[in-house]
């Protein structure tokens, strides 16, 4: 059986996650525009610099940081970005961004896994239109960008996710 577009761009986006070096989450991120992959991303410590998996631990685990926290403690660059700075604004705007977040513990989809409030503001200026995001196998979510536009929760001062 042939499977549907969504969930061959999330299975992408899955393959693109087993590059993570984080301890907490893994997350891969590809942009796709006109059925064509503009650019791919994972998150993992800036080039250079020594990644978690290195390291052998997490800053943000050690000091018990709960999700969607603190992210100036974190030493990766988040997948959307990267796969952001990786691609051309005018090839990003009116793009979709697929991403897929598991636990790195135990493999299992991130629950709930939604861009971050930094990353969402990258989001928004780099132009894409669409996030798929993967809740199992072949169930995601769609977020249309411009709900993050409409419903700037920084101004409500909520933390996390």
């Amino acid at each position: 059986m042939r499977i549907d577009k969504i969930n061959y761009y999330l299975d992408v986006t899955e393959a693109t996650l087993q590059r993570s070096t984080c301890l907490r989450r893994n997350f891969g991120a590809i942009i796709v525009k006109n059925d064509e992959i503009i650019s791919t991303g994972y998150n993992g410590a800036p080039r250079g610099r020594k990644n978690c998996t290195d390291l052998g631990y997490c800053m943000r685990e050690k000091l018990n940081i709960p999700r969607g926290e603190r992210y100036e403690l974190c030493r990766s660059v988040h997948g959307e970005q990267n796969a952001i700075i990786s691609a051309a604004r005018k090839d990003m705007i009116g793009a979709s961004l697929f991403l897929v977040g598991k636990n790195y513990t135990d493999k299992k989809y991130v629950k709930d896994a939604r861009p971050c409030s930094m990353c969402k503001r990258v989001i928004i200026n780099s132009g894409i239109e669409k996030i798929y995001i993967r809740n199992t196998k072949t169930k995601y979510t769609v977020i249309d960008v411009k709900e993050y536009i409409d419903n700037d929760e920084s101004l409500e001062g909520t933390l996390g996710y």
